[in-house]
């Protein structure tokens, strides 16, 4: 695969991870030494950060709490490791965007007067006025019934391996369960779906495999040893999909994540109690 390819289908896998890595994108440096000043908490009257030594983009988004596909998305960012001391990013949604509206929205202008109406005279009519007849009420069709996500209730999840939990969610630190267990244990899709990356191209995940279960659910399992199955492949709920590892991890272990439209929720609340 081309290296401009590889570069591509990493920003995909980040844009579906939003970040929870053991190590995050590469540093910036300016071969001076210094580090970097603290920065504020929240986004400069600008809406931009300037890029310092020793700044990354996971950095820089946890800074300002931001997610890691939003700051790619604002600043049009190809490779999330080409960034250079001096660059500004946009580290907030610009103006014109504004909050995000619902499907199919408007914005209602009211009509300005034109001054004060004149009032038009009503005249009863000749043998006076006919009975008004009350329309009939239109009872509204009650609204549909949204797709049921993947949940614990349902059936849909499961445990991806069978090792002992050593780390929980954290929203700020670790973005989905670590499970523990030998290298060569089977990893197995927590529910059926179609893989979406299978490869090594994302920093800090090791060997990464990435399904998309429906519009809003993908789970993900990184620090494998070995990847049984590739992109496009669809696969079935309990189907081996990998053997457990520790690439680009201190210990072998599964860290598995599941994504609700892209945001990292807790693990958790949909596998079944053990």
């Amino acid at each position: 695969m081309h290296k401009n390819t590889s570069h591509l289908i990493a920003l995909v896998a980040a844009a579906l991870l939003a970040g929870c890595a053991s190590q995050g994108t590469a540093p910036v440096r300016d071969g001076s030494g210094v580090s970097p000043a603290p920065a504020a908490a929240v986004a400069p009257a600008s809406g931009y950060h300037t890029v310092r030594p020793g700044d990354t983009l996971l950095g820089i988004a946890r800074q300002y709490g931001v997610t890691l596909p939003d700051l790619v998305a604002w600043n049009r960012i190809t490779d999330p490791d080409q960034i250079h001391v001096g660059q500004s990013l946009r580290v907030s949604p610009s103006a014109s965007t504004g909050a995000i509206a619902g499907a199919g929205g408007a914005i209602a202008t009211p009509i300005p007067s034109t001054g004060s109406a004149t009032v038009p005279t009503v005249r009863e009519p000749v043998g006076g006025r006919a009975p008004v007849t009350e329309p009939a009420a239109v009872e509204s069709p009650p609204p549909a019934a949204a797709e049921a996500p993947p949940s614990t209730m349902s059936g849909q999840w499961r445990w991806p391996a069978s090792g002992s939990v050593i780390a929980g969610f954290n929203e700020a630190s670790n973005k989905g369960l670590d499970i523990g267990g030998a290298v060569g244990e089977p990893v197995y899709a927590a529910a059926a779906g179609k893989v979406v990356y299978a490869g090594s191209g994302l920093r800090g995940y090791g060997k990464l495999i990435v399904i998309k279960h429906n519009q809003e659910y993908n789970s993900v399992y990184a620090h494998n040893d070995k990847l049984l199955v590739k992109e496009d492949d669809q696969v079935a709920q309990g189907q081996k999909i990998a053997e457990l590892g520790s690439s680009e991890a201190d210990r072998p272990k599964l860290h598995f994540e599941i994504r609700k439209q892209g945001k990292a929720v807790d693990p958790t609340g949909y596998l079944p109690a053990r």
